[in-house]
């Protein structure tokens, strides 16, 4: 066992020379302490080595700097995209992530549980598999909640989305200004809130076209080539393939 000796706020406020309440409010954001108050306690923490613990701190309050980020499909390249700067701005903002795999269904109920017990100040649901009923949950016991690409029809959810259909619309322009009228769509499961819309902004716009259709239940490289392929030999005139997604 480690016989290393914390330093606690009390050993700050002795050596600042100032009361321990004065400690907690320099490191409490947004709370009232005198600039010169802040500068010795600053200095004196920095000579001791102090650290807010963080832990005791969401005991007292109730409340925390945690945000649970509830994510899926790690094997995803989008996922590690989306969740490193995210990850990096939260930490910009003084928040610190907990991530929460979704992927195994088995484990959302203890992952729920544990999100809630470190008391987190709000949780993101990324797009991918986790159900919508966590935000609910979350919501449930007032704990903001922000989706991203993800369709919900929840009071007090913000909601961060690409624009889908603008994306398509884009795809479908393309191919009416090279003049292809036999084209193809390649998406992920129907059901997939970013694919549906996609899909349906996609054939709004092609209503001059021939349009066929492929939707991968599994996604993935391997899925969507033998979609391609599926689709090129059923539909030999085909000209052009809007791949909704290469992941």
């Amino acid at each position: 066992m480690s016989d290393k000796k914390w330093i606690k706020a009390e050993d700050v406020a002795r050596l600042a020379g100032v009361s321990r309440s004065a400690v907690s409010r320099t490191f409490t954001p947004g709370a009232s302490v005198s600039e010169k108050t802040r500068q010795k306690v600053l200095s004196a923490a920095e000579a001791l080595g102090y650290q807010v613990n963080i832990i005791a701190r969401t005991m007292i309050t109730g409340s925390s700097n945690f945000i649970g980020i509830v994510t899926a499909g790690f094997d995803n390249p989008f996922r590690s995209k989306l969740l490193a700067p995210l990850v990096h701005q939260l930490a910009l903002n003084g928040f610190m992530p907990l991530l929460m795999n979704a992927d195994d269904p088995q484990q959302l109920a203890p992952s729920l549980k544990q999100l809630l017990s470190y008391h987190v100040a709000g949780v993101i649901i990324t797009s991918g598999a986790p159900p919508l009923s966590l935000a609910e949950e979350y919501l449930a016991r007032k704990i903001p909640v922000t989706l991203i690409n993800r369709h919900a029809d929840l009071a007090g959810c913000d909601r961060v989305c690409s624009d889908n259909a603008q994306g398509a619309k884009l795809v479908a322009d393309l191919f009416s200004r090279r003049g292809w009228q036999q084209v193809g769509f390649i998406g992920e499961n129907r059901e997939n809130f970013s694919t549906r819309q996609r899909y349906e902004a996609f054939i709004a716009r092609t209503s001059g076209m021939a349009v066929s259709s492929r939707f991968c239940d599994g996604g993935g490289y391997q899925a969507g080539y033998q979609a391609a392929r599926e689709l090129v030999a059923e539909n030999p005139g085909v000209q052009a393939l809007f791949c909704a997604t290469d992941m």
